[in-house]
């Protein structure tokens, strides 16, 4: 299998595996449960879906800590490269 597999999104009349908000390629929000299904948007038809934030009830502003929300790509590599916590050590 390659890659491109992994980068599928759920598109309408899917099972929803997570609870969370989710967004559609259109930019609507949908807060969905875990068993529901994707729902069609209501001008566009069948539609992609993606998780734009989990479903959690222990932040005191009831906003997801950002740490937890899917990132679309990995970590940035230069910012941690870059970090005063790194401690480069030279070995003679």
């Amino acid at each position: 299998m390659s890659g491109k597999d992994k980068d599928l999104h759920p598109i309408s009349r899917e099972g929803v595996d997570v609870d969370g908000t989710y967004t559609n390629e259109w930019g609507r929000e949908e807060y969905l449960k875990r068993g529901e299904e994707f729902p069609f948007d209501p001008q566009m038809g069948s539609t992609e879906w993606r998780l734009a934030e989990y479903d959690f009830d222990n932040h005191h502003q009831g906003r997801t800590d950002e740490r937890l929300v899917p990132k679309e790509k990995g970590p940035d590599k230069q910012v941690n490269a870059e970090s005063p916590l790194r401690h480069d050590v030279e070995v003679d």
